[in-house]
Formats: structure tokens, C-alpha cells, sequence
């Protein structure tokens, strides 16, 4: 480290950390005429893609977004104070066609471009580090330079800041996963806890053996790829030709059934006006409340329920109104009149029912949430009929432009996930239903999760899956078939990790929450929202530490930002950039004097 520079340390080299390094080289001609800037960026991943998007990985592995939605570039839509730099979407960097799933190490191919762009991008006095290792501990004083310590090495890197943007993390097994991993040694059974699943070992889940699998999101759907299309079989149209190297699927979850499919067709006409009912007032009047306690299902939830439901009138009035018996100004008047509350619920139903004749044009939000709610099956083959159904129906809808208002619903789940932000963790619950509804698996998977179906090679488990550890081996049941079980000798929990800093296994964000970081209820490292820097116990920021990413409580809506949807995550980046960099500009110039 040169003496009389400035040292920035950057931990996490993947999406966030190279968004954070692009809003840097936009900033720094405007807030950064130091002496020189050290910018330290530390990963074992290659930077760009980092973990999960690196380019070392099955390209059966999609990305589950359309080429067209993805960016890593902000636009004139981003609130924030730094300036524009744009930037090519993945289908233009790549030349694909915009409605394309790409496979992810194209992904990490263009994510490794926008890096060395950004790299580039840096005015000349700025120099950029590669440390392709950990970074397990960060100690210092809170008014002086900080030291970031790194695996196999004896010395620390010495920063005026950190930057945390370590991703998604692998956490601890808690106390379930702990006894069923106890269990699965004890009888020889093969347990796979909570991982990534392009990195979890799947050479022990035999040939034509039954696997039961809990959960039924995107973990799932890499599985189901990679012991399908990955072990030798194929798809030819509608039918799947086994290899026969497959296992038997047993699949379930909470839910019991897959995300909805992503929607396939573009947005035409008119777009709702929003926010609309759950915008900045809103979200400050909740603020203002905190210190006597949110509860996100009583306060919250009402007022995200009517944005959604203004954002799927809206869409069929304007676009369908052949199907309303009601002007949308009378509607829009009466819906608005009708409040938030817990009373407002009934009001709206009866008002939906006046203009709407169609109960398939109305928007039930608990249906779209759990639609097994109440069904029952008397026996599992009756089952996989019925979840076919289901399935086909799903497909069908998510693909009719004519069930538009289900795109403005989209469209107002990415505008309410806008909103959240400012209110720090809010809970799991959100993140699960945002994800069921808005960001599901693209149709071409459902249709080859159909032909498995067909094939014999994926059997539907129903919702409220149970698991049990008896009779050694693994039982699992749901509540849509009462009374049935199936039994195997292996079990795949198909889901991401969820850990905390209490149970994280990165020993950096670990050691910083042992060292005063405060965290919140879910376990989640606390922000400042303005700038993103860490907060101590006492709610105090510390001055020399932010972060950024899904293990704060200013997590966003998913990995990536859609174009011209004014992204959260773009607007955090700028913020802490220039926190950054106003930072460190003063400390120059205090050094220079």
C-alpha cells in the first residue's frame, strides 16, 4: 500500500460488489481529486461473476430471467444523485434474442466484462488490487483505519473503509438439519441440507432410488436439471427419453406446488400509475410508527394487498373493459374510498363483484399464495393428475396476453419491493410470496417438469410436506393426501441456505457481529438505508464499515434489475459510492494538510 493513499477494501467481487465498483468510476470524477485512491477487491471467485454466476459451471443451469430484463447498467429511472453511465442489457452484449433464458456462464461472461469496464472506467489516479481469497475478519477503530485480514496471510490489508458485498452466504445446519444429518449417519441414509445447487455433490442419490425433496422453488428446478438432462437424458418435444441413471423424484413443500411460471408475453398499452397506494408517504407514516412496533400482516400487508389489487383493475379496465360492468373512473373512486383496513377487505370484494362478472378476472391473492389450500386427494396417483392440471392451467394463463392484469400485478410487486427497502427486514414470509408470484421458473421448465411428470421420473408430493426420521429411513406425508407416506433413503433439501450471523459460516460477518454489528430479528446484518453503512448495537453507524447485498436487512428484489424500473439496488450502489467517496476525499485532503 502506497503511503499517502487512500485504501478501499471491497469484500466480494460478484454482481453487487462490481456495481458498486461501476457507481464508483461514474462518481469519482465529480467527489474523488485525492492523491490517489487503493481500491483492494477480495474474492476466491472470479470477479464479475463471483460464486454463483461464475462461468465454471453446467450450462444446463439457466439464468431465470430473459435476456432483455437483465442489466448491470442504471438509467434516467434510478433515483440517485450520481450520474448515468449506460451500459448494454445481457441480450445486446451477447446478441441473443431478448426473450431468451440465458445459461449462466454466459451470465458470469458478461458480469466478468462489466467488472473489467468498470476497472477500466477509473480515473487514472485510482488503482484497483485482486486478493482471489477470503477475507475473515475485519478489526480497527471506529475513528481510524481498519485491517482486513485474508486467508494465508500473516499481515492485514490496512483501509480508511470496507465494503462488504459478500452475495449469498452458506450457513451452519440449525437444529433440524442438525438431527437429520445425525440421523442419516447413524443409518446410512443420504441427507443433502440447504446449498447452492450447482455446488452440492448429487453422485450419491442413486440410479432409479427414490429421493424425497423438500421444496419445490428454483433450487428445485436446478436439481431436477441436473439429475435429469445432466445424467444423459433428454427432452424430444413434449416427452422425456430417461437415460436411466435418474433417480426417482418425491417432491413437496410448503406450498406443494412450483412457483408461478414466469409470464410470456410483453407489456402493450397504458402502465398502472404507481406507487399508488403504497408509496413514499406511506412508507414514512410506517416509520414514523417503528418505535412502537410494525407487524408486517397488520400494518403493511393491507396496504400492499390494495396496491396490487389497484394495479390488476387498473390493467383490466383500461385494456379489457369489455369484461367490467363499471367506469374505471367510478371503480377507481370507490376502490380508493374503501381504505386499507382490516374492514376494507369486504368492502373491495363486494365492489369486484359488482364490476367484475368474471371470478377469473378477480384478484385473489391467498389463492396465488397456497392454491392446494383445502384440496385433498385420496391417494398420490390421483394426485400427479391433478398437479398436472394445475400445472398446464398455470402454463396456459402465464401466457395469455389476454390475463394481462397478471403483468400489472408484476409490475406492482417490483414497485412494493421498491418501497420495502426503506423498511429494513420485514420478515421471510414476503421474500417467499414475492418469489412464488413474481419469480417463478421460465415455461419452457414447467413443460419439461410436465413431461417428467409423465415419465415417471417426478412424483408430486402435496403441500404441508412433513418429513419424519423413523423406522430408519425418511418418511415423508402432506396434508393433500391424508394419511399416505412415502418412504426413501435419501432426502434433498432443495432450497437456499438462510443463514444468520449467528449461524453463517463466513467468519468474517460472524467476528463483525461478535464485534458489536447490530442484526435483526431474522438474523440479518442492520444498515443504515441511506448509505448502507453497518449499524452498531446502539443504532449508531460505523463510520468505516458498509454493506451491501442479501444478508442485510437492505436486501432488494432478486439478483439482477430489470431496465427502466428505476432498481433499488442501483440506487444503494450510487449511495454508498458517494458516502465512499466523500469519505475519502476528506480524508486526503486532512492527510495533504
Amino acid at each position: 500500500m502506497s503511503a499517502g493513499r487512500a485504501s478501499l477494501v471491497i469484500v466480494g467481487a460478484g454482481p453487487r460488489g462490481t456495481g458498486l465498483l461501476e457507481r464508483i468510476a461514474a462518481n469519482a470524477p465529480e467527489l474523488y481529486d485525492g492523491s490517489g485512491l487503493d481500491i483492494h477487491v477480495v474474492d476466491p471467485y472470479p470477479p464479475g461473476a463471483g460464486r454463483l454466476w461464475r462461468e465454471e459451471q453446467s450450462p444446463l443451469l439457466w439464468m431465470n430471467s430473459e435476456a432483455q430484463d437483465v442489466t448491470m447498467f442504471t438509467d434516467e429511472t434510478v433515483d440517485m444523485a450520481g450520474p448515468v453511465l449506460e451500459g448494454p442489457t445481457l441480450d445486446a452484449w451477447a446478441g441473443l434474442d431478448g426473450r431468451t433464458f440465458a445459461d449462466r456462464p454466459r451470465q458470469g461472461a458478461y458480469l466478468r466484462w462489466v467488472y473489467e469496464r468498470a476497472v477500466e472506467a477509473l480515473p487514472p489516479g485510482i488503482r484497483v488490487h485482486r486478493h482471489a481469497c477470503r477475507a475473515h475478519r475485519v478489526s480497527g477503530p471506529r475513528e481510524g483505519r481498519q485491517q482486513v485480514w485474508l486467508e494465508g496471510r500473516s499481515r492485514p490489508l490496512l483501509a480508511d473503509l470496507v465494503v462488504l458485498t459478500i452475495g449469498h452466504l452458506d450457513a451452519e445446519l440449525d437444529a433440524e438439519q442438525g438431527t437429520l444429518a445425525a440421523y442419516a449417519r447413524e443409518h446410512g441414509l443420504v441427507h443433502l441440507p440447504p446449498d447452492f445447487t450447482a455446488d452440492s455433490d448429487l453422485s450419491a442419490l442413486a440410479p432409479g432410488e427414490p429421493v424425497l425433496v423438500r421444496g419445490f422453488g428454483l433450487a428445485f428446478v436446478d436439481l431436477m436439471v441436473l439429475l435429469t438432462e445432466g445424467r444423459g437424458g433428454r427432452f424430444e418435444g413434449d416427452t422425456y427419453r430417461p437415460s436411466g441413471r435418474e433417480p426417482i423424484l418425491y417432491v413437496g413443500s410448503r406450498r406443494g406446488v412450483p412457483y408461478h411460471s414466469k409470464i410470456g408475453y410483453g407489456w402493450e398499452g397504458e402502465r398502472p400509475p404507481l406507487p399508488r397506494f403504497f408509496g413514499p408517504a406511506e412508507v414514512d407514516a410506517l416509520l414514523a410508527r417503528r418505535g412502537g412496533g410494525i407487524d408486517f400482516r397488520r400494518d403493511v400487508w393491507p396496504l400492499i394487498e390494495k396496491e396490487l389489487g389497484f394495479a390488476h383493475y387498473h390493467r383490466l379496465f383500461t385494456a379489457h373493459p369489455e369484461r367490467t360492468r363499471m367506469a374505471w373512473r367510478d371503480f377507481e373512486e370507490k376502490y380508493a374510498g374503501a381504505g386499507a383496513g382490516a374492514g376494507a377487505g369486504a368492502e373491495i370484494r363486494a365492489l369486484v363483484a359488482s364490476a367484475v362478472p368474471d371470478p377469473a378476472d378477480h384478484l385473489d391473492l391467498t389463492v396465488l399464495d397456497r392454491p392446494l389450500d383445502g384440496v385433498r386427494h385420496t391417494s398420490y396417483d390421483d394426485l400427479q393428475n391433478g398437479l398436472r392440471t394445475y400445472i398446464e392451467d398455470d402454463l396456459r394463463r402465464r401466457h395469455d396476453p389476454s390475463r394481462s392484469p397478471d403483468l400489472a400485478v408484476f409490475l406492482g410487486l417490483l414497485s412494493v419491493y421498491g418501497q420495502l427497502v426503506r423498511l429494513g427486514d420485514i420478515g421471510p414470509w414476503w421474500h417467499g410470496f414475492f418469489s412464488c408470484v413474481a419469480s417463478g421458473p421460465p415455461g419452457p421448465r414447467l413443460r419439461r417438469m410436465l413431461a417428467l411428470s409423465r415419465a415417471g421420473i417426478l412424483r408430486f408430493l402435496g403441500a404441508d410436506m412433513t418429513v419424519a426420521a423413523e423406522g430408519g429411513v425418511f418418511r415423508a406425508g402432506s396434508v393433500t393426501v391424508p394419511g399416505a407416506t412415502v418412504e426413501a433413503r435419501a432426502l434433498v433439501e432443495a432450497r437456499l441456505p438462510h443463514p444468520t450471523v449467528e449461524r453463517t459460516r463466513d467468519a468474517l460477518l460472524r467476528e463483525l457481529y461478535a464485534d458489536g454489528a447490530a442484526a435483526t430479528p431474522e438474523g440479518l446484518l442492520a444498515v443504515d438505508p441511506a448509505d448502507g453503512r453497518v449499524l452498531e448495537r446502539s443504532g449508531t453507524p460505523h463510520p468505516r464499515r458498509f454493506a451491501l447485498g442479501p444478508h442485510t436487512d437492505a436486501r432488494g428484489s432478486g439478483a439482477f434489475t430489470r431496465p427502466r424500473t428505476g432498481g433499488p439496488a442501483f440506487r444503494q450502489n450510487d449511495a454508498t459510492a458517494r458516502a465512499a467517496l466523500t469519505f475519502l476525499r476528506a480524508l486526503s485532503c486532512r492527510v495533504a494538510a
